[in-house]
């Protein structure tokens, strides 16, 4: 049964921590007398309760009337932002910009021109510093009005400064967010569909991003704008399998951070997405080594930049810190030591603890799933992709809701399930037709699921090895590989041949991926 939507108001309390709540409650006292604090029960009934009933609202707080508790609500938000802004603003540049030109306006409202200007250039320098484009844009057509309304004693030559700065700035804004456009549109297309399908997505895909791609030079971009610029051409090397490329801007986009250090605190979360993706990139290579370091890297990150009081980066980091932990074990082979890590991510979506969109949990799911699979618990695999298979109309990834589906009748194969894996073939076939993504290894797989109920096992060790044969000559082919991605179907049959398991299998490949070549 799907959960009721909570209030915005209750999630917004429920994402306070103990801190901020103590700090709204100084804040209240403070800044409001004593007969106008009805809001501040409201407060206290919601993080105690949890939910926001409006008759329970009503028969515990009297002094509310019905009427007056959609203001209430409305007027208790707005303190809440107002609380919390001022406590956030020593730790984030952009607010103290923002103040700054908040106080220059209240200036110049006064008549207070000079003053006003001083505050502006205060604000200016800490803009251009931090590379905020936008917000120096704004500063300077702030400026711009002054100077060309009242004579000030900085005018002589400052229209011909402004208006350089105006232009210089103007550009470099238009720039990024051609770059930060093309980035999402990217993003947008590997939501969609996932990887390219087939040699049609491939030509599609390098077509959309290079005639979209800006004709800028790149040494003319500010440093947000080159950040846009390695996000997109990761995104396009990665929906086409080029992962070398994918590696090679991803590495390019974490080292642009390190070489400036100073915005990793001015912008965690695209710090964080780089090394995100470039793991990513290490993991679809099979480059073990360099992906243990990055995620050393990523690791480390919480004893480098503190973010405690920050619900979004702490949810970004715990997000990219369990995924990548998962697949360091799909690495490895160690699919048992793996599922270590469920029950404390399971609570965290459960518990709905940080803000992860439907795709991040669909994907949580999936690799669990997977997880589970290797270690040969079929029952909980197929638990976790009835998840995925039993979303309400997803129209996002339909890559992986095909493979699931896939994996899901191949788990029911391992449990001996053959009239449920006979009955579902069709459903999952028609699936995938309707989401063109019926490719040559799903009909392998279809074929020999259809022939081998009831078969007797030599002839059916058989059937392995046919299967073995015609997946191996499949995964040459550079958009037939792509279900290699999602399963490795391959380690599954040889473990089926040798009567082994499949983490036993992809470990023997992992230790044989380690060993340095000899000459």
């Amino acid at each position: 049964m799907p959960k009721k939507k909570k209030d915005d108001l209750v999630l917004l309390i429920d994402s306070l921590t103990k801190a901020e709540k103590r700090h709204f409650r100084l804040f209240v006292q403070r800044n409001h007398a004593t007969e106008d604090r009805l809001f501040l029960q409201l407060f206290d009934y919601l993080d105690k309760r949890g939910s926001l009933e409006e008759a329970d609202v009503l028969k515990k707080i009297p002094a509310i009337k019905k009427a007056q508790l959609p203001n209430l609500k409305a007027h208790l938000t707005k303190q809440l932002l107002t609380s919390m802004r001022m406590l956030s603003k020593n730790q984030q540049e952009d607010i103290q910009i923002r103040e700054q030109i908040d106080y220059a306006r209240v200036l110049y409202n006064k008549g207070l021109y000079q003053q006003s200007l001083d505050w502006l250039a205060r604000a200016k320098e800490r803009a251009l510093e931090g590379a905020f484009s936008s917000q120096a844009l704004e500063i300077v057509e702030f400026e711009k009005l002054i100077e060309s309304q009242y004579i000030t004693r900085s005018f002589e030559g400052r229209a011909e400064e402004l208006s350089a700065q105006s232009a210089r700035l103007s550009q470099q804004v238009a720039r990024s967010n051609e770059m930060s456009t093309l980035s999402l549109q990217m993003y947008g297309l590997y939501l969609k569909t996932g990887f390219a399908r087939n040699q049609k997505d491939y030509y599609f895909v390098r077509a959309f991003f290079h005639s979209h791609l800006p004709d800028t030079p790149f040494d003319t971009l500010d440093f947000w704008g080159k950040v846009y610029y390695y996000q997109a051409h990761v995104w396009v090397y990665h929906i086409c399998q080029e992962f070398a490329l994918c590696y090679r801007y991803a590495q390019k986009w974490v080292d642009l951070f390190q070489d400036n250090p100073g915005m990793i605190t001015l912008n965690p979360p695209l710090y964080l997405k780089g090394l995100h993706n470039l793991l990513g990139a290490l993991f679809n290579s099979l480059s073990y080594e360099r992906f243990a370091d990055a995620l050393e890297m990523l690791e480390q990150f919480p004893n480098n930049h503190a973010f405690t009081n920050d619900r979004n980066i702490s949810g970004l980091y715990h997000l990219y810190l369990y995924l990548h932990r998962i697949n360091k074990h799909y690495l490895e082979g160690s699919f048992e030591d793996g599922l270590q890590w469920l029950p404390q991510l399971s609570e965290y979506i459960d518990s709905e603890a940080y803000p992860w969109d439907r795709h991040r949990i669909m994907v949580f799911h999936y690799r669990t799933a997977c997880l589970y699979f290797g270690a040969g618990d079929f029952n909980q695999a197929i638990h976790f992709l009835n998840l995925v298979i039993n979303q309400k109309n997803p129209d996002y990834r339909e890559d992986i809701q095909g493979f699931a589906r896939v994996l899901n009748l191949i788990a029911h194969f391992e449990l001996g399930n053959e009239q449920l894996v006979e009955y579902q073939i069709k459903s999952v076939y028609r699936f995938l037709l309707q989401m063109e993504d019926l490719h040559a290894v799903q009909k392998e797989i279809f074929r020999f699921l259809r022939r081998t109920p009831g078969m007797r096992k030599n002839v059916l060790m058989d059937e392995f090895r046919n299967l073995h044969a015609k997946l191996s000559k499949l995964q040459e082919d550079p958009f037939e590989r792509r279900p290699f991605l999602y399963l490795d179907i391959l380690s599954w049959l040889e473990s089926k041949l040798e009567n082994r398991t499949v983490a036993d299998i992809i470990h023997e490949k992992f230790l044989e991926r380690l060993r340095p070549f000899k000459f």
